[in-house]
């Protein structure tokens, strides 16, 4: 069984001592083999209905909200597209077509980054006015 776009996998659902990492399925899927996280196997048998907001879910270095795309890692395969909605304290990789997709294919999201004048005028390529028109 492949999974589809809305599943959402829960690692409570089988080990509720975990860290609890819930992911939702955005595109693809249908390569899908496990998610191994905290030293378990997460399969389609993980997947819920709905997403049970419980307490006990460990955050690590997975952001709620971040998206985790196979199509980064390897091009030719099925476009399995995931996004982290809680825990993640054990995640190490989601396998899927035969290929190991870890923190790597996560997007590059800069959180905490403070502009600095140095950055803000690299990021604007227009100056000011000089000469006549």
């Amino acid at each position: 069984m492949a999974l589809k776009k809305g599943d959402i996998i829960d690692e409570h659902k089988r080990y509720p001592d975990s860290c609890g990492l819930v992911l939702k399925v955005m595109h693809g899927g249908e390569g899908f083999e496990k998610i191994l996280c905290c030293g378990h196997e997460l399969t389609e048998e993980d997947v819920v209905p709905s997403l049970n907001q419980g307490r006990g879910r460990k955050k690590g270095r997975l952001l709620p909200g971040m998206p985790i795309d196979e199509k980064k890692v390897a091009p030719d395969s099925c476009g399995l597209r995931l996004m982290v909605m809680g825990g993640g304290e054990g995640f190490q990789e989601v396998i899927c077509c035969g290929h190991s997709i870890g923190t790597g294919a996560m997007q590059d999201l800069k959180f905490g980054q403070m502009r600095t004048e140095d950055n803000i005028s690299e990021a604007t390529p227009n100056t000011p006015h000089q000469g006549t028109a």
